[in-house]
């Protein structure tokens, strides 16, 4: 059964997490992808010695090294783009057009290509010119300012999620991209800023803001942000901590009866999840003395039984080897030719009709180099050694 991808040449220029995040969802769903490098590598690859990162985010890659600030190495480049569907790339705004290698060039090459470009902020607006990562753009997006508790300062979320969100928004672009392409036969210019997909994940802090006319304070800790629902919030118990959350009567009335507290339901506080949100510590405070002596799994256990929504914090060396991700293929080990076993993560996007190949490890520097010049731009093995020693390619 073929890939739903299958067929299609993805020139992948990305580097950190948000190009090469998108070029593997692409991989994923069986797009040939040809990871372009400069002939050190790209950033994400020097960042240190033994980078797992890299590793995580260029399964199922062809990888080849290529100098762009080189007249052969663009030439070469260019002959590829004749062949591609996809040129991925999360550079500056501006980098690609002082190469000679921007959209209006590249179009003119091949006028179905569909050029993907992940920003920071986008190629036009007040801050399009800004250097963005992720804790940047965490910054200025206000994700920082609504995270952490109400006495201290901001912080920063953990995961690097506008990188990811970006790249899922930008594999969203591309694949809708080449949707239209096959109604009008002419390819486009894929744009996502990374800025711009944080603003709808505010939906709960900005609800809060407009409702209560800025008067709600913008770090509610593990409290619901907008501090409309309660319970809502991360409890300590014997061994950890346990989320709980209530957001529907059904589940308020559950936990109540389940906590064997089914005198809740006729308080008057507690009667309406609006009643709930104003007493919001007291709830807590009856379910932290309630909770005190119990172990994590044992109450989300039982929690499942009455089906109550929780979870238990879970940390990262529970999360490195949780079954329920191993089970359903999220976590994939495979063997390296350099590293050995290794943990990548696999696809959450899954078709029926689309079934994933096996994970590949990641390239080594410019280890599809000769392949991939050799099947798509016909050069043979003279012409590759005259182009390595003229430092054209690795």
């Amino acid at each position: 059964m073929s890939q739903a991808l299958e067929g299609l040449l993805v020139l992948d220029l990305g580097q950190i997490y948000n190009g090469p995040y998108c070029s593997l969802m692409l991989a994923y769903q069986g797009a040939k992808v040809v990871k372009v490098e400069p002939m050190d590598g790209e950033s994400l690859r020097k960042r240190r010695k033994d980078c797992h990162e890299f590793l995580m985010f260029n399964s199922n890659k062809l990888g080849i090294t290529l100098n762009l600030k080189t007249e052969e190495g663009k030439e070469l480049f260019l002959d590829l783009v004749k062949k591609a569907d996809v040129v991925l790339e999360n550079y500056a705004r501006g980098v690609m057009d002082r190469l000679g290698l921007g959209y209006e060039t590249l179009k003119e090459v091949n006028p179905r290509l569909i050029y993907a470009t992940g920003k920071g902020y986008g190629l036009e607006g007040p801050y399009a010119d800004w250097p963005a990562m992720d804790i940047t753009i965490q910054a200025i997006s206000g994700v920082m300012s609504s995270t952490g508790f109400p006495d201290g300062p901001p912080v920063k979320a953990g995961p690097a999620f506008s990188d990811i969100m970006g790249a899922i928004h930008l594999f969203g672009g591309i694949t809708t991209a080449l949707y239209q392409r096959e109604k009008t036969g002419k390819g486009q210019l894929v744009e996502v800023a990374m800025h711009d997909t944080m603003y709808p994940v505010l939906a709960s802090p900005l609800g809060g803001f407009y409702r209560s006319e800025g008067t709600l304070p913008e770090r509610t800790g593990n409290r619901h942000s907008g501090l409309a629902i309660a319970p809502y919030n991360v409890y300590p118990v014997k061994d950890g901590y346990i989320a709980i959350f209530c957001d529907a009567q059904r589940h308020w009335e559950s936990l109540a009866n389940h906590i064997g507290r089914a005198d809740l339901l006729e308080d008057s506080r507690f009667r309406t999840n609006v009643d709930r949100a104003k007493n919001v510590e007291v709830i807590d405070k009856i379910l932290t003395d309630w909770l005190a002596d119990k172990k994590k799994w044992d109450i989300v256990e039982g929690f499942y039984e009455a089906r109550i929504p929780s979870a238990p914090v879970l940390s990262i060396a529970e999360v490195a080897d949780d079954p329920h991700l191993i089970a359903r293929k999220m976590i994939v080990e495979i063997d390296h030719p350099e590293k050995g076993k290794i943990k990548v993560p696999g696809s959450p996007i899954r078709l029926s009709d689309s079934p994933l190949d096996e994970v590949v490890p990641a390239p080594l520097l410019g280890q599809h180099t000769d392949k991939v010049l050799m099947e798509y731009v016909n050069l043979n093995e003279e012409q590759l050694s005259d182009l390595r020693k003229k430092q054209v390619i690795q």
